[in-house]
């Protein structure tokens, strides 16, 4: 938080309130893009010609068969074939009869019939499955079902203690407990206390036979102790009684003591003698070692001759131990390796916006099914038919039931009828003399004949029926008509029927009538009843199964019509409309359900077996009723079986007026269908007949209604058409009067008189060659002469054919309808037209083009619904016309006509497309003397369409439909070469070049529409985009891949850096899809490329970086790389799209099956090496190690982390910097200003605004991170891998931040290379091939450039490490992240609204988040979730740092002699270092850290320069590091540490040659002091532990134990215990800041002769201090800090001037005059670039603190030696500060306003708990605009969560504090206000120019 004048502030907050505006961020964004497009002049980058592919591969066919990996190189033989695959059809028997073929003459019907009969076209590419995204891989290698499960110290319980007993020694030494009180500790901090408090104390001996006393608040040792006495430094225990009786003091080395007392005199001498004995034994023990090291002390001389040798043999023998165990931990390591992009996030997606539709072949489809069973139809008029009386009770006379589907929505009947004979066979046998006559003249059917292999007794008597609807809803209804034999008048039948009295009377009367009847006129039917009931329940198909048959209502007689019945049916849910019918006393029974797969045994509406069918006399065969599609494009289907069938709707004659015949009155119409008028013409046998009868008859009879002369008829008349019609195809109608008249008796003459002709009529079926389907009104006659149907009228009383005796005077009297359900004819003229023209033309007719166009333009007019009823013929046809075309006019109508077809197509029914160029497709056999190639007759068609700008209708239909073309294209170009037998040539063979310049002739006209139609026709442009990818994607299978090459190079023309989003989209969309080609690898020849015969790879020298020679030789990924590198300098949804593209690929690469061996995903790995470029291009951007949205713990000034989540975020406000030569200083600087107010959500992406310079600022709004961000780029790269040629465009890189998503998917892509190239790698034993190209990618690379790799390595370890289960659940919940409006709001608040300091704000914000971490809560998504997500971290985790690790064992081993320069004291060796150190630094595994620490021995072991020779950062910030992991909650990490903590000691001590180890000794003790002043909580059983473990080790190293080194090692963890106990109560007073900095103060004075000790502590107030916002006694540490380095400099003779520099700073100053020269100075390593660095830091602080007085004073040091060092660059920046610095002096001076922190004083009263401090006052100092509540809250919270809540009371005014009214309360705080602090008599400095 920037410490900020008013000015600044108001500013500040201005600028935020803009940004933080809801939805203002895509404005914001846009105004980015456009401010950077106009600013920021970027380049496109130049065109780069591809290799000729066929003629390399000719060249390098040698190297090519000696690769081992060959198979990648080359594309497999037959990579594609053509195949038929056989047509399978429902039905058990042939789709089309066998004779219709024979039949057949018409073009129309001969297409359809070998559509239907021809098996599917396939063009199958073998390796299909491998050329979409790694979705769709067929073997893709799922994520294991068990990922291990790894441990993390994050996961442990915070509150989790361990039992200190089990932390003893099994040494069975001397161990006691029991009560004491203690009281009066006096250490090195000077606090005293005059109470004892009861502990309860545990004395025990430790692993290393030390003892410790712990002490506890009760009973429960297990618990971390509250405090602990080492007793290996105490000097002795004496009797002390003069505070306490039975008291006994404990005296240490450093002069302190603990005053203990026992409850008894007793128990005193108990512990004063058991601790006696234990100092008794240690002091032997001590004086032994002593004896010991004096006896066998060496000299040099001795060291330098065989002792030496020894020596080292020895400790040779001990790295050897620690090298097998490395080694053992290396093969545990690489066991079980796991692919990164298993692990990954985005493979586990369900993403299907990239997968193709799934593509089947045509099948006949059926809407909404089920069946209608029918079981009974009975009427209450029952009674005994048989003769004699004897049977069933049944109906007294056979009724015929007629089922169809009726939709009353839109009035319609929607099935064909459903007839079904209910009647009880003794019923059926009183029709047994009218079954001749009714079944056509054939007398009864019997069980020999068989229709379709079926008997035809099986198919007589149907009783249930399966029913489709395509368009269910709930006005559809089931209708049952009800029929009876002919008897007379409706009303007169049914009267019986609707009575219910004397029903035994009546019942016979009924039953002789009905006798005479069926005898007489049995094959008569006349109407009767109706029923009906709904079908369905909603429009969604559910059937309505509760719904029953309505009631059976009576026929009327006046509207027996189906558009009557519709009309009924309209008022069939209103009962008071219903109740006005008629009803006859009967009951229906026909169930309806859904069709399952009982029904097995089934016949189609044609009588044809479907599959499963089953013979047998007791099986019921159930029928599939034909339904009447509405003529709907959307409801059509493409026809996939023969059908033919014809249905007649006889519906009025109007015979009142007619005088030709004296009786006409019950009128029965026979239909018959003939072929010929002729005199002994035939009806032919083509009629179903009705159940009970022949299956076909030669005719038909319709319902008779009693005495009426104008008859309406709802008959339904199915017939069976011939294949082929002709002219002479007729419906011949005979009219009859039907006597009903049954008193006579049943003569032979009487006979004859039942039925008499009363007229014909005839209707042609062909009209125009199409059938007639529509209602028609013919004339009758009243004879049937030869040769009717030649009869025409010629006008004017004239006719021509024979005499023809009409009545009613010609008069149109007989309507009749019908409808055709056929898939081989067709109703739409234009269709047929074209079809008979074609004909026309095949027979040998002169074809006119002319006239060929008219009919093709005529089929734009075709119906919609027959366009798709015949797709695959009309396709068909169409496609052999254009490859007949010798007229471009003819071949461009055709493909217009293919446009028009397909985008009605398009509508819904795309799949139906997709089916036809799959599977029915075939291009015309070639002749090159009769007709051209499909393919290539289209493409010039298709070149032709895109160049006409007036017909741009179609042009954009093309465009939007490309795919269908396009595949068309490659299926002919398939089929033709393996046809042709041309596959076998050379690919630049295989197509002449004409085709190939109109291929490209289409690419080249194909882009201009794409580029420019993006945003007025988006769907058109990416269609055409996708289409073209996939054809281009295509070709490489088909043509020269050179050619190939260039399409795609012309297609990239046409895009250029700064395009709009969309124009991004569509390129990267074409490089996903051409890059997922199935052979990918071998297109990017992934093998050296050199003049040399083979290459080896370390031999390269352009395969690192995007070379034009790279994307050239590797032509498709240079391509990509280029693209994404180019995409990164664009905003963020391009980034993302581009990275998207580039880590699918990788992913697909990885489970590709094909290439599942280590060698073959190494030499992938290479072709992604220029990857390595592009990341350093831009890793500044990528350099975001704060993954976390909570930033725990600031760094500390000293570099080092804390281990837990923080990271080195940067200081948050920075004196003025020079703007770096990073940016062009010609870009315009609203770039920057926009762009850094657009911070992404992880607040890492961009500066944030509190890191902003504002009006008087300079500093670069680029990089605020101090802490992390890079080294200054060298200029000199002259050593360099070569980046020029590499540039992605652009002469300015972009300098924001990426977002954290984009740079995992980054990273993910560059560890998946790395561990590609180092997979099996084993140090020492097993090196890869591939590794020679990463080893010479570092041989090439400049030092700038590593440690720009390594920093990628770091951030890499950052970006993917386990946050902990707690954190995922968190996170789970959305309670993780924090917007960044409220983050911004929190920047711009006053700095301070209490002692939290600068960082409240934000720490109100995340108050909860530590209590995520250290409790469990219910978490809101279920704990498997949790569980499972952070077992894929974990692994995550563990496996990046496994693969970093490996990186890092290997540069250390091949660069041993580089990073050993100036004694390892170099930036690469420092670069190293900390990458390594941060595995430590930040959470690991337990299994990986094990691993770590291995390659950390190793480090130590083979550069043991770097950590004792020279300056000693690195040694102390390993210490630091290892000493935190000593602490670990995990066992095995401490153990670990310890002994690496060890291997350095002894290290160190073989270093110095068996004299010492004083660096190491002394860094511990440094690095223990800091994790104290951190709070780090060392100090507790588990660091004892480790400090027991690392005595141990010296104890048991016999190679030293004849040396002084156990000793000095039991000597320093002595020195340990002794900084912890002085040190104990900064734990206690963790949470009270002003309390820790004075006891850090008091600790830090104490080692004012130790600098280092001293630095460290000052160091540690000053990050307190920064913490607490207390920003100008941060700025006096950091003089203080700067003094004691001057001093020790002066000392030294480096640097002239002393501590006393500082006085016009400080008067302070003169304590670091105090220094000594002590043994640990010699191991001190300042020298003036130190110096200069802390006085820039000095600097800095004051800056922040507004201390600008100060700053002159600072950098008069400064200045005289960067002039001496002739540095103008930092003297530039220098005075530059110092011109801000005197600005705001002057401007302060001015306003007279500066608020620098606000005063309180604070009095304490309470001798209980206060003691000393009773009564006393302070003043303490916040930070500005601290409110007096804030404070009192502060301190009340404090202290009641000390001493209680009931305890302490405040008291807010001046006055003299009464305490006699306050007895009752223990402790009180007296708060007021100071305007201004104490007035103190200190002279304020003043400055040179006063």
């Amino acid at each position: 938080m920037l410490a900020e004048s008013p000015l600044m502030a108001q500013e500040t907050r201005r600028f935020t309130r803009a940004l933080s505006k809801p939805g203002t961020a895509a404005e914001l964004r846009q105004s980015v893009s456009e401010v950077v497009r106009t600013s920021i002049f970027v380049a496109k980058p130049k065109d780069i010609e591809p290799i000729d592919y066929e003629n390399v591969l000719l060249q390098k066919k040698a190297q090519i068969i000696s690769d081992p990996i060959r198979d990648m190189l080359l594309f497999p033989n037959e990579d594609f074939q053509i195949g038929m695959l056989k047509r399978h059809g429902r039905t058990l028997l042939p789709i089309v009869p066998e004779n219709a073929r024979k039949e057949a003459h018409s073009l129309l019907v001969t297409e359809c019939i070998k559509t239907y009969n021809t098996d599917w076209h396939l063009v199958h590419f073998k390796y299909e499955d491998y050329s979409g995204d790694f979705r769709q891989l067929a073997n893709k290698a799922p994520r294991p079902e068990k990922l291990p499960v790894h441990v993390f110290e994050v996961d442990e319980d915070v509150d989790k203690d361990e039992d200190t007993a089990s932390l003893g020694s099994q040494k069975g030494g001397i161990t006691k407990q029991g009560w004491l009180h203690k009281g009066n500790m006096n250490s090195a901090i000077s606090v005293t206390m005059r109470s004892f408090k009861r502990r309860f104390f545990h004395l025990t001996q430790l692993g290393d036979g030390s003892y410790i006393l712990n002490f506890y608040k009760d009973e429960k040792i297990s618990k971390e102790p509250k405090g602990s006495i080492f007793l290996d430094s105490c000097m002795g225990v004496v009797q002390n009684n003069r505070i306490r009786r039975f008291a006994f003091e404990l005296k240490m080395q450093d002069k302190s003591s603990y005053l203990l007392a026992a409850d008894s005199d007793q128990e005193m001498d108990e512990w004063i003698g058991s601790l006696n004995k234990i100092l008794q034994s240690t002091f032997e023990a001590a004086m032994q070692e002593k004896r010991n090291g004096e006896s066998l002390e060496i000299s040099d001389d001795e060291l330098s001759g065989q002792g030496r040798s020894e020596h080292v043999t020895s400790w040779e023998s001990l790295h050897c131990e620690f090298t097998k165990s490395a080694r053992e931990i290396e093969t545990k390591k690489n066991e079980g390796r796991l692919k990164l992009f298993v692990l990954d996030a985005d493979t586990q997606k369900l993403d299907f916006s990239n997968i193709e539709p799934d593509v089947k072949p045509f099948e006949e489809k059926f809407g909404k099914r089920f069946v209608v069973k029918c079981n009974d139809l009975s009427f209450n008029l029952q009674s005994c038919v048989a003769e004699n009386e004897e049977g069933p009770t049944t109906n007294v006379e056979p009724f015929f039931v007629t089922l169809a589907l009726f939709d009353i929505k839109n009035n319609r009947k929607i099935s064909a009828d459903f007839h079904v004979d209910l009647n009880h066979p003794t019923v059926r046998h009183m029709l047994s003399n009218s079954t001749s006559i009714m079944n056509g003249g054939d007398g009864l059917a019997t069980s020999q004949k068989s229709i379709n292999g079926i008997p035809e007794s099986m198919l007589q008597h149907p009783k249930q029926g399966i029913f489709s609807v395509t368009c269910p809803h709930q006005d559809i209804f089931l209708v049952a008509r009800v029929e009876k034999v002919l008897q007379g008048g409706i009303t007169q039948c049914a009267e019986p029927y609707m009575k219910s009295s004397d029903s035994a009377k009546v019942a016979q009367k009924v039953l002789k009538n009905a006798k005479q009847a069926c005898s007489r006129l049995g094959q008569y039917r006349m109407p009767f009843a109706w029923a009906a009931r709904p079908v369905f329940k909603d429009s969604q198909g559910n059937l309505d199964k509760s719904a029953r048959f309505s009631a059976l209502y009576r026929q009327d007689s006046n509207k027996p019509s189906d558009e009557n019945l519709l009309k009924l049916l309209l008022d069939f849910r209103k009962p008071d409309k219903m109740i006005k019918l008629p009803v006859i006393l009967g009951n229906l029974d026909i169930n309806i359900d859904n069709v399952s797969s009982e029904f097995l045994t089934c016949v189609n509406s044609s009588y044809i077996p479907v599959k499963r069918f089953e013979n047998g006399p007791k099986v019921t065969v159930t029928h599939e009723v034909e339904e009447f599609v509405p003529c709907l494009a959307k409801l059509s289907q493409p026809f996939t079986t023969y059908n033919n069938h014809f249905y007649i709707y006889p519906k009025h004659l109007k015979y009142d007026s007619q005088k030709s015949f004296a009786k006409a009155r019950n009128i029965a119409v026979r239909i018959e269908f003939r072929d010929s008028d002729e005199e002994d013409s035939q009806p032919l046998k083509c009629i179903y007949g009705r159940p009970g009868g022949s299956v076909f008859t030669k005719y038909a009879f319709t319902m008779v209604l009693h005495h009426h002369q104008n008859p309406e008829f709802y008959d339904e008349i199915k017939m069976e058409l011939p294949t082929q019609l002709h002219e002479r195809h007729h419906l011949l109608f005979t009219f009859y009067h039907v006597s009903c008249d049954n008193s006579s008796k049943g003569t032979t003459k009487k006979r004859e008189a039942i039925e008499s002709q009363v007229g014909y009529a005839w209707l042609p079926l062909l009209k125009d060659g199409r059938v007639v389907t529509s209602e028609n009104q013919i004339p009758v006659s009243a004879n049937l002469p030869l040769g009717y149907l030649s009869y025409q009228e010629l006008g004017m009383g004239k006719h021509s054919g024979p005499e023809v005796k009409w009545v009613d005077g010609a008069k149109h009297i007989f309507k009749v309808a019908t409808h055709l359900v056929s898939t081989v004819y067709t109703q739409d003229q234009h269709l047929n037209n074209f079809f008979q023209y074609c004909q026309k033309c095949d027979s040998g007719a002169q074809a006119s083009g002319t006239e060929l166009v008219k009919f093709l333009k005529s089929l734009h007019a075709m119906e919609s619904h027959v366009m798709i009823n015949f797709l695959p013929t009309i396709l068909n046809q169409l496609f052999r016309v254009l490859a007949r075309a010798t007229q471009e006019d003819v071949a461009v109508n055709v493909t217009r006509v293919l446009v028009h077809i397909v985008s009605q197509c398009h509508e819904g029914l795309e799949h139906y497309l997709r089916s036809y160029i799959k599977f029915v497709f075939k291009t015309e056999p070639y002749n090159s003397s009769k007709c051209k190639t499909v393919h290539e007759e289209l493409t010039k068609s298709m070149t032709v369409l895109l160049r006409t700008t007036a017909d741009f209708l179609t042009c954009n239909k093309l465009l939007k439909y490309s795919w269908f073309f396009l595949e068309a294209l490659i299926k002919s170009m398939a089929q033709h070469l393996i046809e042709t037998g041309k596959l076998k040539l050379f690919r630049n063979q295989r197509f002449p070049a004409s085709y190939q310049h109109t291929v490209e002739t289409l690419v080249n006209l194909l882009m201009p529409h794409i580029t420019q139609k993006y945003k007025d026709k988006p769907e058109e442009a990416r269609n055409a985009n996708h289409s073209l990818a996939v054809f281009i994607k295509r070709c490489f299978s088909l043509m020269d891949r050179g050619f190939v090459f260039k399409q795609i190079n012309n297609y990239m023309k046409w895009f250029s850096p700064g395009n709009p989003k969309t124009l991004f989209e569509l390129k990267f969309e074409f490089l996903r899809v051409i890059c997922n080609h199935e052979h990918y690898i071998p297109l990017n020849l992934p093998m050296p490329f050199g003049k040399g015969r083979v290459q080896r790879y370390q031999d390269l020298q352009l395969d690192f970086t995007l070379t034009d020679d790279f994307c050239k030789n590797h032509f498709l990924v240079g391509l990509l790389l280029r693209e994404v590198g180019s995409a990164l300098q664009e905003y963020r949804d391009v980034r993302q799209i581009a990275i998207g593209v580039l880590k699918s690929l990788m992913i697909k690469h990885t489970f590709d099956d094909r290439y599942t061996a280590k060698s073959q995903q190494a030499r992938i790995a290479t072709l992604y090496l220029p990857l390595f470029g592009l990341l350093l291009e831009n890793v500044q951007r990528i350099n975001v190690k704060d993954c976390s949205p909570f930033p725990m713990n600031q760094a500390s000034n000293s570099g080092k982390e804390d281990s837990s989540f923080s990271l080195q975020t940067g200081n948050t406000m920075l004196t003025p910097q020079k703007l770096g030569n990073t940016l062009d200083n010609s870009i315009h600087k609203d770039v920057f200003g926009v762009i850094s107010g657009t911070a992404s959500p992880h607040g890492s992406s961009t500066p944030t605004i509190s890191a902003v310079r504002h009006a008087d600022s300079r500093g670069s709004l680029i990089s605020t991170d101090s802490a992390t961000s890079l080294p200054e780029r060298n200029s000199d790269k002259n050593n360099s891998l070569d980046k020029n040629h590499g540039c992605v465009g652009g002469s300015v890189m972009r300098c924001d931040k990426l977002e954290q998503t984009e740079i995992r998917s980054l990273l993910m892509c560059f560890l998946h290379v790395l561990k590609s190239m180092s997979d099996g790698f084993v140090l020492g034993k097993y090196y890869p091939r591939s590794l020679d190209a990463l080893i010479t990618y570092w041989n090439k690379a400049s030092t700038a450039e590593l440690m720009d790799f390594f920093t990628i390595l770091e951030v890499c370890l950052h970006q993917f490490r386990y946050m902990g289960k707690r954190y995922i659940a968190r996170n789970q919940e959305g309670l993780g992240p924090i917007s960044i409006t409220h983050e911004k709001k929190a920047q711009t608040l006053p700095v301070s609204r209490s002692r939290t300091g600068m960082m409240h704000a934000r720490l109100q914000q995340l108050s909860s988040l530590d209590n995520s971490y250290t409790f469990n809560h219910s978490y809101a998504h279920s704990d498997a979730d949790v569980l499972h997500q952070s077992l894929v971290e974990a692994n995550i985790a563990t496996e990046v740092c496994l693969t970093v690790l490996d990186m890092m064992g290997l540069f250390t081993h091949v660069f041993k002699g580089q990073l050993l320069a100036d004694n390892g004291h170099n930036p690469l060796m420092k670069k190293v270092f900390n990458v390594l150190l941060c595995f430590v630094q930040i959470n690991q595994s337990e299994m990986a850290l094990k691993a770590v620490f291995a390659a950390l021995r190793n480090l130590v072991y083979k550069f043991p320069s770097t950590f004792f020779e020279g300056r000693a950062d690195m040694c102390a910030t390993m210490c630091y590091e290892i000493l935190k992991c000593c602490n670990s909650k995990l066992s095995t990490i401490r153990e670990d540490a310890s002994t690496l903590l060890y291997f350095l000691m002894r290290n160190n001590f073989e270093w110095t040659r068996r004299r010492s180890f004083v660096r190491t000794h002394l860094q511990v003790i440094i690095a223990v002091s800091q994790l104290i002043a951190d709070v780090v909580g060392i100090g507790g059983t588990r660091f004892q532990q480790s400090l027991a473990i690392i005595n141990n080790c010296a104890n048991c190293d016999r190679s030293v134990k004849a040396t002084g080194f156990p000793s000095e090692v039991k000597d320093l963890t002595k020195r340990i215990r002794t900084v912890l106990m002085a040190t104990a109560q900064m734990k206690e007073h963790e949470n009270d800041p002003e309390m820790l900095v004075d006891l850090q103060y008091s600790l830090a004075k104490s080692y004012a002769s130790t600098p280092e000790l001293r630095k460290t502590w000052l160091d540690s107030m000053a990050k307190i201090h920064v913490k607490n916002g207390d920003l100008s006694e941060a700025a006096m540490c950091y003089i203080h800090v700067a003094a004691l380095v001057t001093e020790y400099l002066k000392r030294k003779g480096i640097f002239k001037q002393g501590c006393t520099a500082f006085k016009m700073i400080t008067p302070n100053i003169d304590e670091e005059a105090a220094m000594m020269e002590d043994v640990g100075m010699q191991d001190v390593h300042y020298n003036e670039d130190v110096l200069m660095e802390l006085l820039e830091q000095c600097a800095d602080g004051l800056w922040k603190a507004e201390r600008y007085e100060l700053i002159s004073n600072v950098y008069k040091l400064i200045i005289p030696v960067y002039e001496k060092r002739r540095e103008f660059e930092k003297l530039a920046h220098l005075y530059d500060t110092l011109h801000q610095a005197y600005k705001k002096i002057a401007e302060v001076i001015q306003t007279g306003k500066r608020l620098l922190g606000t005063y309180f004083r604070v009095a304490f009263f309470g001798q209980g708990f206060f003691e000393d401090e009773d009564g006393k006052e302070y003043i303490y100092k916040e930070p500005k605009l601290t409110q007096l509540s804030e404070v009192s809250q502060r301190l009340l919270k404090l202290y009641s969560d000390k001493f209680g809540p009931e305890n302490v009371r405040m008291i807010y005014d001046d006055g003299k504090v009464r305490r006699a009214a306050f007895e009752n309360i223990c402790l009180l705080c007296q708060f007021s206000f100071l305007s201004s602090p104490l007035s103190l008599n200190l002279m304020q400095p003043v400055a040179s120019f006063d």
